[in-house]
């Protein structure tokens, strides 16, 4: 593990102004971390921002015994939240995420606000507004969640039950003002992934729609809309035996660019791998059109890192240092 690579990149959050840092999400490789890994990288994010900033630390998993034991520990290394992501795979219902899974941990540690995170298509099964607005009434520590269903009408329904004191946070950067600036859904903010890359205008975007200046809310998520359009990028490939859809989910793409631009990413752990070389054109042309529309969105990652962002992106070789070199 790059200790001074991830402080280096916390610094970088801090100093672009954002209210809080989450410490292994799914975009921080949660799974692919042994819960040794897991735990190291809390402490070192709450050891380098715990004075500055809030510090979540990912805690979820599909074995509600884990997840109580990474909420233990996260407690220990100086968090503030955990963030629970429904349990992937086995799939519990609604009902028994609810009383299997996050009421126990929410009782267990009163003092940690809990965060349920709602991402259906990753994990094939979804905490519903209902169960979520009687986990508030039973617990006033969870009462955030993080919303990634990507319905509009859910997330409204979860407003209407839980009442104006519940905070919805956008889980889909493309969707963040749109859920902000609906009356019936009224979200607080997001946990981004394309912060990792520009937090201080993300942090921006959402500042704005907070203070009710939609105007600069969208003018700011304009300039950033080629990053949101590539947290996934999806090809059609020619494997020799017919075309193939080929999805490169998040973390690959923003890992894959964070590595071109020159930050401490460092590559994915396997089973995630490489970008297509189709793929990683349709994220440098993304990268590149925010260079040459509105290069101040890169401003901040320059002074942090010292790199050339137009040479980062213009370098040779990068397909064949960031692409497979056939399907």
């Amino acid at each position: 593990m790059d200790e001074k690579g991830l402080e280096s990149l916390t610094d970088f959050q801090i100093a672009g102004g954002i209210s809080g840092i989450l410490a292994v999400g799914t975009t921080g490789e949660s799974p692919t971390l042994t819960w040794e890994e897991h735990l190291e990288v809390v402490e070192i994010t709450a050891r380098r921002a715990g004075q500055k900033t809030r510090v979540i630390a990912g805690t979820g998993s599909n074995n509600t015994a884990e997840a109580m034991e990474g909420t233990r520990h996260a407690r220990q290394a100086g968090a503030c939240a955990v963030l629970l992501v429904d349990p992937y795979y086995n799939g519990p219902s609604s009902l028994e995420i609810r009383k299997e899974y996050v009421s126990p941990v929410a009782a267990a540690f009163p003092d940690m606000e809990v965060i349920p995170y709602v991402i259906p298509g990753r994990t094939g099964t979804q905490m519903m507004p209902e169960d979520l607005a009687l986990l508030f009434q039973e617990h006033k520590n969870v009462s955030t969640v993080k919303e990634a269903t990507g319905d509009l009408s859910n997330m409204a329904r979860t407003r209407s039950l839980c009442g104006p004191d519940y905070s919805i946070l956008s889980g889909d950067d493309p969707l963040t003002i749109a859920m902000m600036n609906d009356p019936g859904i009224r979200a607080q903010g997001a946990i981004s992934v394309m912060s990792n890359i520009a937090p201080k205008a993300v942090t921006d975007m959402v500042s704005a729609a907070l203070a009710g200046d939609f105007d600069r809310a969208v003018k700011i998520e304009q300039a950033l809309k080629p990053l949101f359009s590539v947290v996934t990028v999806t090809t059609m490939e020619e494997s020799g035996l017919g075309p193939v859809k080929c999805r490169a989910r998040n973390p690959l793409a923003v890992k894959t660019l964070m590595a071109v631009l020159g930050m401490p990413a460092g590559p994915c752990r396997r089973p995630l791998g490489r970008m297509t070389a189709k793929g990683l054109s349709v994220l440098l042309s993304a990268a590149r059109t925010v260079l040459e529309k509105d290069p101040w969105v890169y401003e901040p990652l320059v002074a942090q890192f010292g790199v050339n962002v137009e040479e980062c992106l213009h370098a040779k070789n990068l397909e064949a240092t960031y692409a497979y070199p056939g399907y």
